[in-house]
């Protein structure tokens, strides 16, 4: 037992953070109260230097592969991919907003495929940023692609599990391999995307333009980028750089594919995808001549260091009683039926991750969940609600994933205004019966597979 005095001081930190990551006084980076909580409830001994240890070596991994997939946004924007992607997605609108918009969903949902979630925002982001800009759009009028994109990005990790870096981290806890995830989540995963999208289009159909207009499908990059795909208005260089495009998709889908070998042969997963990007670096440094570093610019280290400050904060919540409390008071509830295993799990973890960001809410409740001694077929059943909480539930706040602080990050560096208050008044209209219908569907498609 701990003493009364680590207990309060834990949970005063806790209340404080939180306190001050909402208030945002001067609008203070995240990761500050978040480091000056983690380093509170260290001192109150809570958390020892073991469990640090214990932490680093939960989330080193999973820093790594996000580091790796910057590494490769970073890359694709030094040939043009954004710029290029950016025209394809005009060439194809054809002067639609409505058109514009769907295939604003369809990109985000494709590069969390083929990246993850973190990956798609620092590709997406950049390229809508350039195609708004193109189109001279209002700052009402951008909110639109901006957030749905954002939103969608996030969200489509929860079909296949290596879309999200929390996933595989909590894959791996529970002892369930990325086939299985995948074949039981991804019919429920992609209905709850197209429920979002839906519900996305209602709330945004008056702000987005019916017709957008636009002279070329030419978006200028920067001044002395070492590659220009679209230096003029050309179709024909549009068309000259399709191949290049095609290639370098192809290769990230392999390292994708490789994920996948990897996890089943045990080899890990942030090897490959770190071993991925070096080529990329690599190759760009060889062929465009632009040295590596200007990645130690670019990275949100910010956002990694929140990450860590969160872990610590909830292992101190986790030591003091947090994960047994949740043991005690919500095994009746879930071991009762599958239904209720996943709406019940599925609610708290999308309630803890938007307190605590969904990295350490899922490890905390993915512990507890391994802690109940349920049946094999209802653990995984709650493991995934966990998941559909996590990766969908989560995006109420924008605290709620690393997705989304980086998606802000974007966004002020960029000069474009979306507050805390424009994101929440879309989030809680579209979020929380996104989360109720795909936990209701998952609860279906596994009584439909699994149960005879």
């Amino acid at each position: 037992m701990y003493h009364h005095l680590t207990v309060i001081v834990t949970i005063t930190a806790f209340i404080l953070t939180m306190v001050m990551i909402f208030i945002r006084p001067k609008n203070m980076n995240e990761a500050i109260p978040a480091t000056i909580g983690a380093v509170l409830v260290f001192l109150s001994g809570s958390v020892s230097t073991g469990d640090l240890l214990d932490i680093s070596s939960k989330v080193t991994g999973a820093a790594i592969t996000i580091i790796a997939t910057i590494v490769m946004a970073i890359v694709l924007e030094s040939i043009g991919f954004f710029s290029w992607t950016a025209a394809l997605m005009l060439k194809l609108s054809k002067g639609s907003g409505y058109r514009l918009f769907w295939y604003t969903l369809l990109l985000c949902f494709l590069m969390t495929l083929f990246f993850n979630n973190d990956g798609s925002i620092l590709i997406t982001t950049p390229i809508l940023i350039l195609i708004l800009n193109k189109l001279k759009l209002k700052n009402a009028e951008k909110i639109p692609f901006l957030l749905s994109g954002a939103l969608i990005a996030t969200a489509s990790s929860a079909p296949i599990g290596v879309s999200n870096i929390v996933n595989l981290i909590a894959l791996k806890i529970i002892g369930m391999d990325l086939y299985l995830q995948t074949e039981m989540m991804f019919v429920p995963g992609v209905l709850g995307l197209l429920f979002l999208a839906y519900l996305l289009f209602l709330v945004f159909k008056k702000n987005i333009p019916s017709q957008i207009r636009f002279h070329s499908y030419s978006i200028p990059l920067q001044k002395n980028r070492p590659f220009h795909p679209l230096q003029e208005n050309s179709e024909s260089l549009f068309t000259q750089q399709k191949n290049l495009m095609m290639k370098m998709l192809f290769f990230v889908f392999i390292v994708r594919i490789s994920l996948f070998a990897a996890s089943f042969i045990g080899i890990s997963v942030s090897l490959v995808a770190v071993c991925g990007s070096l080529i990329l670096l690599i190759w760009r440094w060889m062929y465009l001549n632009v040295s590596p570093t200007d990645i130690l610019k670019k990275i949100p280290w910010h956002i990694l260091i929140f990450a860590f400050s969160m872990y610590v904060i909830i292992f101190g919540l986790h030591n003091i009683g947090l994960t047994a409390y949740l043991i005690q008071n919500l095994k009746p509830l879930v071991q009762d039926s599958f239904l209720h295993a996943s709406l019940t799990m599925g609610i708290i973890t999308a309630f803890l991750s938007n307190i605590f960001n969904n990295h350490p809410a899922l490890m905390v409740s993915t512990l507890a969940l391994t802690e109940m001694g349920l049946d094999p077929l209802i653990m995984k059943t709650v493991y995934l609600a966990n998941i559909i909480g996590s990766d969908m539930g989560s995006l109420i706040l924008p605290i709620g994933t690393l997705a989304t602080l980086i998606w802000m990050h974007i966004l002020k560096k960029s000069k474009i205004k979306i507050s805390w208050v424009d994101y929440i008044k879309v989030t809680l209209i579209v979020i929380p019966p996104t989360l109720i219908f795909t936990l209701i569907s998952l609860y279906l498609w596994l009584m439909l597979i699994f149960v005879k």
